[in-house]
């Protein structure tokens, strides 16, 4: 006996056939706001904490927008227009700049850049692709949390007024996203982009989904944030359909702290045991764009696999590795995941993706991972150490072929977006 489950996957989804107990964990649904864009509104008029956003500007200042880039599911579309009709006749839209906190990711295309955004706002204020390797347009803002040594992106640092907008979610190693991440990583230079990520911080058993105080990676996100002045923090909170549940805003930590319990109720849920094969996927589209970011599914699959036991993760992959940056470069230097680890631990100095490799080699020195794709070849996830899957329905029997029973099975449809974890 089976079950059919729809399974988040590229940008029409993908109908599997799992056995008929498997467990399937999917995100308690939970309504939109009735009204989205009064919600958006209330959280910028009454925030969590400090003033609202309007009486925290004055005529003539200069405005920076923190937004996340493309392989986020912000609703920016929302969320930046809000904003900028709270400062209008405040502040000159030809003082406002918007931008996109890429970290270390690529820069968006212009297509990009409108569906993210939409025509309008591209047409009312700047938009610009933080870059974290043009060192040319960042600012020196000193050393803070345990010892990181922070630059900015110059446009935020001398901006008047610095609104940070996001979403927040739980984070496979900085515990949740959102709030203080807008402004480091995403609006960081490489070089603390990269002590950020270094392997004793990612290496940490803290280093996971929903742990914030003593999360080594959250802890100095935060002390840079702190130190270096937010005016106004702007977080949602979206549900499977990528709707906005509830919006928060006020003194970024403050309100961070506040849309990070409620993210913890909507986002994560319990099991009773480890399963022999729990099936996951990258959330579909934007979001399963590439293999590095179909790492965080992975990831929420490990939290109740059992040693050894099967993932199997469903992932488009359309953007393949990707080909930029240094994650497949990583990712294809050893011939193992325990040799890559052992690389990364004995590297005197973090490079580049280092970190999405250190996670996903951890993941695979315990468990056995296949992927699902229409993006990559058998061989090119060989490369990466992976198995494929091409049917999963076959994988899961397979396995309990292998094991000599019925496996037992969970399944995350949405992958990261609801985090499974084992009762104690």
């Amino acid at each position: 006996m089976t079950q059919t489950v729809r399974l988040a996957y590229g940008r029409t989804g993908l109908t599997v056939e799992v056995p008929d107990d498997a467990v399937v964990v999917t995100p308690v649904h939970h309504d939109a706001a009735p009204d989205v864009a009064a919600e958006l509104r209330r959280a910028l008029r009454a925030p969590v904490a400090g003033p609202p956003l309007r009486e925290r500007v004055r005529p003539g200042q200069t405005v920076a927008i923190s937004a996340c880039d493309v392989t986020r599911a912000q609703p920016r579309h929302l969320m930046v227009p809000a904003v900028l009709d709270e400062l209008a006749g405040i502040v000159d839209d030809a003082d406002v700049v918007v931008l996109v906190a890429t970290g270390t990711h690529r820069a968006s295309t212009p297509a990009e850049l409108e569906a993210m955004f939409g025509r309008a706002v591209l047409d009312r204020v700047r938009v610009v692709d933080h870059d974290a390797r043009a060192t040319g347009t960042h600012t020196d803002v000193g050393t803070h949390g345990d010892g990181v040594p922070v630059t900015l992106n110059s446009l935020w640092v001398e901006a008047d007024v610095r609104i940070t907008t996001g979403f927040v979610e739980p984070h496979f190693f900085a515990g949740f996203s959102g709030g203080p991440k807008m402004v480091a990583p995403g609006l960081a230079g490489l070089d603390t982009v990269l002590v950020l990520h270094d392997a004793a911080r990612i290496g940490s058993d803290r280093a996971t989904w929903g742990v914030v105080e003593g999360n080594p990676v959250h802890d100095d996100v935060r002390a840079i944030a702190a130190a270096t002045g937010t005016t106004f923090g702007f977080d949602v909170i979206l549900n499977a359909d990528q709707q906005v549940i509830a919006a928060f805003g006020g003194d970024l930590l403050a309100m961070h702290a506040a849309a990070v319990e409620r993210a913890r109720d909507v986002a994560m849920a319990p099991v009773d045991a480890p399963f022999d094969v729990v099936v996951t996927t990258g959330s579909g589209f934007p979001l399963d764009q590439n293999l590095y970011q179909a790492v965080k599914g992975m990831s929420a699959a490990a939290q109740v696999c059992r040693p050894g036991g099967l993932i199997v993760c469903a992932a488009a992959c359309e953007d393949g590795f990707p080909d930029h940056g240094s994650y497949r470069e990583v990712l294809t230097s050893a011939g193992s995941p325990e040799e890559l680890l052992a690389m990364i631990a004995a590297r005197p100095e973090t490079v580049p993706d280092q970190w999405q490799v250190q996670v996903q080699a951890r993941i695979q020195a315990a468990h056995r991972v296949a992927v699902h794709t229409d993006g990559l070849s058998a061989a090119d996830l060989a490369e990466a150490h992976l198995g494929h899957a091409p049917d999963i329905a076959a994988a899961i029997e397979a396995e309990s072929a292998r094991l000599g029973r019925p496996a037992t099975v969970c399944v995350l449809p949405e992958g990261p977006q609801t985090i499974p974890y084992v009762r104690s």
